[in-house]
């Protein structure tokens, strides 16, 4: 279906990778986030991965002072362990990389 909304989850390869993290071993959640951030972030030519990156990104600012939680209708259902804080610079480099991509993300 591809998109259907302006949330971080609303589109086909956002929900795939929430429900992604919700079969996932707790302890692997960070990493496959962790992951997804850095392919965004050292991608060359389409970035392949920028909706799960997207995700990616607001789940870490969910648990930034003042975030805004994930609503699990939308995004992962199961809960995400602690993420370490290295992970929010990541994803703002990550979101800056998209913003500022002239290809833009890969279509759907």
């Amino acid at each position: 279906m591809g998109t259907w909304g302006i949330g971080p989850f609303d589109n086909d390869a956002a929900a795939d990778f929430a429900a992604g993290l919700d079969e996932a071993e707790p302890e692997r959640r960070v990493a496959m986030v962790r992951d997804v951030l850095v392919r965004t972030v050292d991608a060359t030519g389409w970035l392949a991965d920028a909706d799960e990156a997207v995700a990616a990104a607001a789940l870490v600012a969910a648990q930034c002072p003042g975030g805004e939680p994930v609503d699990p209708d939308d995004g992962p259902q199961e809960p995400m362990p602690a993420f370490p804080d290295q992970l929010r610079k990541l994803a703002g480099e990550a979101l800056a990389r998209i913003a500022t991509d002239p290809c833009g993300p890969a279509p759907n």
